[in-house]
């Protein structure tokens, strides 16, 4: 929700709303170059010092199978926007017991080994979590904490919240990867992951969704997921969507 009448030229929504229809306004006043900069410096930070201590990329296999999950879904990243395709997408894997996987701003993925080995994750698994990272780096939800957490800091001034822009820059180029990765995303965000998510994954061929349903119990979350509680309300949605996005994975097929 936008915050101010000062702030809505700052309102827009960073995604067309494909087929499952995401289309909420964001208040966006984090530019995205800065952002999509700071990501691939920390990622970069990342890599060399997994790299320093010889857990990057040790697993070739694993690495071969994440990257080729990921070139199944990069190209239905353009329902979505336009320009995703064409972003300098990267994708590595770190091990470590660590159940994780993330997508930072303008496509750099990262997986730890541990979320595919100890949940056992197929092919099919990898893309959805992959997919639902990736809606998250789509939908810009990172530069949209940012933005509201630069609102609320500079509304404590007088005119701080368009005046005050340049020294909240300033303070956002100093933020580490730490601060991209451990973004507590709200409730609406992972509502438009799992939906984004759903699409991108049916477009790209898979259907797991409905596998993970059929075998959700009790509303607990599906193992593959398991890093991202899912309520009931959330299956509930999802199980709503697939009407719509069969089609989508029919076509594939």
């Amino acid at each position: 929700m936008c915050l101010s009448v000062l702030l809505l030229w700052s309102c827009e929504t960073t995604t067309a709303p494909g087929a499952i229809g995401v289309d909420r306004k964001q208040l966006l006043i984090v530019s995205s170059q800065e952002l999509d900069a700071l990501a691939a410096q920390s990622y970069n930070a990342l890599k060399a010092t997994a790299e320093e201590e010889g857990v990057l990329n040790r697993n070739r296999a694993m690495l071969q199978r994440v990257r080729a999950v990921a070139a199944r879904l990069e190209p239905q990243t353009r329902f979505f926007r336009s320009d995703a395709p064409g972003w300098n997408w990267e994708v590595n894997v770190i091990e470590s017991d660590d159940l994780n996987a993330f997508c930072m701003p303008g496509g750099k993925i990262m997986f730890f080994s541990g979320l595919i080995q100890q949940l056992d994750l197929s092919d099919a698994e990898i893309a959805v979590i992959m997919g639902h990272e990736i809606a998250h780096a789509l939908r810009e939800h990172s530069r949209e904490r940012m933005s509201q957490a630069l609102a609320a800091q500079t509304a404590i001034g007088v005119g701080a919240a368009v005046l005050g822009l340049g020294q909240a820059s300033a303070d956002l180029a100093a933020t580490g990867y730490q601060t991209l990765i451990a973004t507590q995303f709200s409730r609406a965000d992972e509502t438009e992951a799992d939906r984004m998510g759903l699409e991108l994954s049916a477009r790209a061929g898979v259907v797991l969704w409905q596998k993970m349903i059929n075998a959700n119990q009790g509303g607990r979350p599906p193992e593959p997921l398991s890093s991202h509680p899912t309520d009931s309300s959330r299956i509930r949605e999802i199980e709503s969507l697939l009407p719509t996005v069969m089609p989508l994975y029919n076509a594939t097929q």
